[in-house]
Parts: structure tokens; sequence; C-alpha cells
């Protein structure tokens, strides 16, 4: 599966990266997220329970950043098992540019699922991650704004 896209974010971009390396931003942010600890700088540990239609799973972890460019992105990847709905793999790069006086957050994803999850069908699971993306960015939005939304 593969997944690219944009985000505009009305903060600057140095508080968008601060809140991208911030666990708890991100654990509140994360649909599902039931835990992300920060193991190192580059090194994160997350338990994260989805459903994907009749198919739900509790998946645990680890994350990586590497390809650091502070303020201006990062590559993300990580793999997490779901017992028997099967594992999923992958990254992201993500590219932060200013924009005025607000952010475009940029991101291209390369993903792999593996077990009862991939017999769900692209579709499904295609819509699921666009839906999974769209939740993460209005969160992350209003974290920004300091919990307005």
């Amino acid at each position: 599966m593969d997944m690219s896209g944009e985000e505009r974010i009305a903060a600057p971009r140095d508080a968008v990266w601060a809140a991208l390396n911030d666990p708890e931003i991100l654990k509140a942010c994360i649909p599902g997220c039931q835990s992300l600890t920060m193991k190192s700088p580059t090194e994160l540990e997350a338990t994260v329970k989805i459903k994907i239609g009749p198919v739900s799973a509790t998946f645990s972890g680890e994350v990586t950043l590497s390809n650091l460019n502070p303020p201006m992105g990062y590559t993300i990847s990580g793999e997490g098992k779901g017992g028997i709905a099967g594992f999923a793999k992958g990254g992201a790069d993500v590219r932060l540019t200013e924009d005025g006086d607000g952010t475009i957050l940029s991101y291209d994803v390369k993903a792999q699922i593996g077990g009862k999850l991939a017999q769900l069908g692209s579709r499904l699971i295609d819509s699921t991650s666009k839906k999974l993306a769209t939740q993460f960015f209005a969160d992350l939005v209003e974290k920004l704004n300091g919990g307005a939304a």
C-alpha cells in the first residue's frame, strides 16, 4: 500500500516539529494508540488497537526515526505484530515546509500487511488508512491549537 498527501497546519514549523517528536502528543493523536514509549531519541515502542472491516487487532511494535533533519523532516519506519490478524510494516518520509505563518506537512507512506488483514482487500485497507490519517491530522491540529478545534 502506498499513500501520500499533505496537510497545511496553522502553526510554525518548529511547533509542528516539536509535536511530531513528543510521545504524549503522538499518543493522543494516533487513532487507537494505547501506549507509546520513547526508548531513545530515535526509537519508540507502541501498542495500537485498530479495527479494519471485520478484523479488530492490537498491534505491538517498534518505530525508528532516521534521516533526521530538524525541523525539516525525517523518515519513520516500523513493524507491528497483531497476532492472528497479521502484521504491518512500513515507513513514511515526512517533510515540513514553512508556508507563511503555517506549515505544510507532506508525507509519503509505503506499507505492507500480511495475515488476515491482507485478505480484506486493498479498497478497504486504503480507505481505512486514509480515514486514520485524516483523524491523526485533525487531532494534531487540535493539540497544536491548544485543544480548541
